[in-house]
């Protein structure tokens, strides 16, 4: 029998930061599985407290994820209304796990106190060749040079956040550290050997693949992965299925990058998208800005393959049954973590490395990075 609700492996965007009467009654009607908040959501803290209450109210199936990139440095949505965290460049430098411990239990206090039940965190990409050598959206991003530190910085964020009541999600799956182009733009293909892939990009996942709740796949082409035919790893089935579920051995939930990036919104149409990406293996289809095509998503998902849905909205019911409640909100609970926040930052950067703030990426706009 067809699910009555494949809206809810959609994780999606919202137009603003409130919620005006007609795209509460689309969001009623498609039943999101989850939501992703950008700094277009973000202007004041009870205001986002309030929005994050309205979107648990309209779900039919107990709270849905509600989730943003929250990692600190440019990657920092918060700092639309507070302090920047230092990103994860600043704390490799000092590569002092016990900070990046302090930094991830920071961030649960703060979501879980706004009402987030997910972060997209922790980038387990690579940093090679330094942060501005290669334009693929990484720069400031990566907690380490080489595995065994990715692994101890990386999982220190990890555990903390996890420990602090946010499910946590390892992106961007295989990795984008080689990609000589950026996806928000365009598909880059990763010309990496399958060895070289273990040794590397694969290893945080394989290590990690326990104590991650969720992983986002990127879209990037690897020959080594799919020979036959040039398809994103987020619609590959050799990529999701077979080597991250089968070989691996990730169990938890899937979900693709934001269907709505350059790299396969220039090459697919949104049926066959989200049609690929479900049958691919993916849990869940991220479609951050086209709010207005949310109901037609839902009704093109209507029409894939039983076994695939079933499939899929089993993993997305498991993981809302494992999400924390909010915690109480105050604006002094929030001004009190805010200043733990700046005195981190100064701590991991210095007095005078504190007060410059990672630069915005205006060329990308109205693409946000994650």
């Amino acid at each position: 029998m067809t699910p009555s609700h494949p809206g809810h492996l959609l994780l999606v965007g919202l137009p603003g930061p409130t919620l005006d009467a007609a795209t509460a009654a689309t969001l009623r009607r498609v039943q999101p599985g989850g939501y992703i908040l950008f700094t277009r959501n973000i202007r004041d803290p009870r205001e986002l407290r309030t929005l994050l209450d309205d979107l648990r109210d309209l779900s039919d199936a107990g709270d849905p994820i509600l989730t943003i990139d929250q990692e600190g440095g440019r990657v920092s949505r918060l700092k639309a209304v507070g302090n920047e965290p230092p990103g994860a460049t600043a704390l490799r430098a000092r590569d002092d796990a016990a900070l990046v411990t302090r930094h991830g239990d920071l961030t649960a206090r703060l979501l879980r106190g706004f009402g987030f039940n997910l972060d997209l965190c922790p980038v387990l990409d690579l940093c090679i060749d330094g942060d501005e050598s290669v334009d693929n959206s990484l720069r400031g991003r990566c907690y380490g040079v080489d595995v065994p530190q990715t692994l101890r910085l990386a999982g220190a964020f990890n555990a903390a956040l996890r420990a602090g009541g946010i499910r946590s999600c390892g992106k961007h799956f295989p990795g984008y550290t080689y990609a000589r182009a950026d996806a928000h733009h365009e598909l880059p293909t990763i010309a990496r050997t399958r060895a070289e892939l273990e040794a590397g990009e694969l290893a945080p996942y394989r290590a990690l693949v326990s104590e991650l709740d969720s992983v986002m796949v990127c879209h990037a082409h690897y020959p080594c992965l799919d020979p036959d035919t040039i398809l994103p790893a987020s619609l590959s089935r050799n990529v999701i299925t077979n080597l991250l579920r089968r070989e691996i051995g990730f169990d938890g939930l899937v979900i693709t990058d934001d269907l709505d990036m350059g790299a396969v919104l220039n090459g697919y149409g949104l049926e066959e998208m989200l049609h690929l990406a479900v049958g691919a293996g993916a849990d869940m289809a991220m479609i951050c800005h086209r709010v207005d095509q949310l109901e037609t998503a839902r009704h093109y998902l209507e029409k894939a393959p039983v076994e695939h849905l079933d499939r899929a909205l089993a993993a997305v019911a498991s993981t809302r049954q494992k999400l924390s409640p909010p915690a109480a909100f105050s604006e002094e609970a929030f001004r009190a973590l805010d200043a733990e926040v700046w005195d981190l930052r100064v701590e991991v950067m210095g007095e005078q490395g504190a007060r410059h703030r990672a630069p915005e990426d205006g060329k990308r706009s109205p693409v946000e990075i994650y």
